[in-house]
């Protein structure tokens, strides 16, 4: 009876991590998109780059969904088990803690060791990729030509430019033009243009033909109005690097043999994950048991604010150890067991105040 009784509340955790997983994840996935959409529309992202930047942020994003995810499902699972009185059942027919219990710690050291193998390994190289893909995606953009009736920013939206058509020799018809230098506006107009790029990818050339040139600052009388038959505009965007630097996408070898506090930080920060969704799973089985006629959802508040606290506190801890206030060989082991510590009196302090008043009433 045990092994049937331990799968069944194991198919029960399971299911409600998935559900909480998916759900959670697609919540995010919905905030990154319109972030990914509105940057590939104003960087002018080649096709393919959204579809790919989306699936490395999902891979990012599952190195805290995973513990979450397993936390609330744990609490989900036996939450139900203890209102629908299975739970209660199963303990008056002489099943011990081991049989409900063990089939979760396992499949939370599984979980934790592969949620080690994502943030040591598999997310950096995904926050890596996810770098260079949008840098490769911004300098392609550098290089792409005008395309008629959209507006076109340039130089950090310092200049924006905008063409009514493309002619068949490749001019720009009907061009209108916006450089910001300091307080300074500048605004031309021009029955064509020739848009031209250097050939280091820095500086773009607009050659306006017949037009006019606004130029003053916003707010004051005093403008200037010069009428042209050619006037170059040039606008120089910012330097691409080619290579990625940020302390997320460094290899975790690289992070191991750095002497760095903030390289040391960003390695026990991953090493603290996998920690975290093992000692939360392991809180959550007394945290998810109910008293009688309490609701299945009456200690999820609770358990959303252990993930709150431990999460808050885990990165406060990774900045103190940045800045050298917390010794190296510390790390951040010591707020698991801080977090250990806070949690004992929720737990056991209802089952202590409750052997009290029986003893007080006894006597």
């Amino acid at each position: 009876m045990g092994n049937i009784l331990g799968r069944y509340v194991l198919r029960e955790v399971v299911a409600a991590w998935l559900v909480v997983t998916v759900v959670l994840l697609a919540i995010l996935l919905v905030n990154q998109l319109v972030g990914v959409l509105e940057r590939a529309a104003a960087n002018q992202y080649p096709q393919g780059v959204v579809a790919e930047l989306i699936w490395l942020g999902v891979l990012q994003d599952l190195t805290v969904l995973v513990p979450l995810g397993l936390l609330l499902g744990v609490v989900l699972a036996f939450g139900r088990l203890y209102h629908d009185s299975e739970m209660t059942a199963a303990l008056a027919c002489g099943a011990g803690p081991g049989s409900l219990y063990v089939p979760v710690i396992v499949l939370a050291v599984l979980v934790s060791g592969l949620l080690a193998w994502l943030t040591l390994v598999l997310a950096p190289d995904a926050t890596g990729r996810a770098l260079n893909l949008r840098n490769s995606a911004l300098r392609a953009g550098q290089f792409a030509p005008l395309v008629a009736g959209r507006f076109r920013a340039f130089g950090g939206a310092n200049a924006v430019v905008y063409a009514q058509a493309v002619n068949a020799d490749g001019t720009l018809a009907d061009v209108f033009v916006e450089r910001n230098r300091g307080p300074v506006v500048e605004v031309a107009l021009a029955r064509r243009a020739r848009h031209t790029v250097t050939t280091d990818g820095t500086t773009h050339i607009l050659t306006l033909y017949d037009g006019e040139r606004f130029e003053g600052v916003p707010g004051s009388r005093e403008f200037r109005i010069v009428r042209f038959a050619e006037h170059v505009v040039p606008v120089r965007v910012p330097a691409l690097s080619q290579q990625v630097r940020s302390l997320e996408a460094r290899p975790t070898a690289a992070l191991y043999a750095s002497g760095d506090p903030a390289q040391r930080a960003e390695l026990h920060w991953r090493l603290a994950l996998p920690v975290m969704c093992l000692v939360m799973t392991l809180l959550a089985l007394p945290l998810s048991r109910l008293r009688p006629r309490q609701g299945r959802y009456a200690r999820l508040w609770l358990a959303v604010a252990l993930f709150l606290v431990y999460s808050n506190l885990l990165a406060v801890s990774k900045t103190w150890l940045a800045r050298g206030t917390v010794p190296d060989w510390l790390g951040l082991w010591w707020t698991h067991a801080a977090v250990l510590l806070l949690m004992l009196p929720v737990l056991a302090g209802p089952r202590l105040l409750g052997q009290i008043r029986y003893r007080l009433r006894r006597a």
